[in-house]
């Protein structure tokens, strides 16, 4: 019984770690699509220059 009961416990956090890798995976797609967007649009700022939808 115990080694049954240590397999699930460590099978607790492995899923737990598998669920936020595909989290971090689906993060990075998203800015990795909205990245290169915040370049080709881009708001206009005051004072005649191009602005940018990031501060850094």
């Amino acid at each position: 019984m115990v080694p049954v009961i240590l397999v699930l416990l460590l099978a607790l956090p492995l899923s737990g770690a598998g669920f936020a890798l595909k989290a971090l995976w689906w993060i990075a797609v998203i800015v990795l699509v909205v990245r290169p967007l915040g370049f080709v649009i881009r708001p206009a700022a005051g004072g005649g220059k191009r602005g940018r939808w990031y501060r850094w």
